[in-house]
């Protein structure tokens, strides 16, 4: 258990590092530091990972998403699809806010809910789950991105049985308008 929680606490203090790192004043384009913005372009997003990190049903997940540009209020939608090396198989939708410090980072958080099959992987409990995610991405002047995720994965309760999952993983931004 203290393994598990060391891996999480270095993944915390690993996103936090941007933050604890950033001057409290504006950026020198006078842009606020943390701002919600209006003009992020669609973007493909692409990743892998070590799915069940924190637990002993270890395996490689690959995922792909579109994330919309367009904003409603500070939510924008998405939709992504997730596979592993064992088999499983999640396709979820959600929405996700970006959230700019500074002129490089992006701070995503983000909700779904998704359809799980557990092919020869983790029995998660239900076939309905629930994802919830923070990334925290480096953005290069062409708006494309490279960050690191986390996300868990959990049916709230829905089945008999509610073995949740987390994954941690990189993920490549591509702007495509």
């Amino acid at each position: 258990m203290s393994h598990r929680l060391s891996r999480l606490a270095a993944l915390i203090a690993l996103l936090c590092l941007p933050v604890a790192t950033t001057s409290t004043a504006v950026v020198a384009n006078d842009a606020p530091l943390i701002s919600a913005t209006v003009d992020d372009p669609t973007y493909l997003s692409f990743g892998a990972g070590y799915f069940d990190v924190l637990d002993d049903s270890e395996a490689v997940e690959f995922r792909a998403e579109y994330r919309s540009g367009a904003l409603f209020w500070i939510f924008k939608p998405f939709a992504g699809v997730m596979a592993t090396s064992e088999a499983s198989f999640y396709g979820y939708g959600g929405v996700f806010s970006d959230f700019h410090v500074g002129r490089r980072w992006v701070f995503s958080p983000s909700i779904a809910a998704g359809l799980y099959e557990d092919g020869d992987g983790k029995d998660l409990g239900h076939t309905v789950e629930f994802r919830s995610a923070i990334e925290a991405a480096y953005q290069f002047d062409n708006r494309s991105r490279l960050g690191i995720l986390f996300y868990h994965i959990s049916n709230a309760g829905l089945g008999d049985h509610n073995s949740g999952t987390e994954v941690l993983g990189l993920s490549y931004s591509l702007p495509i308008d």
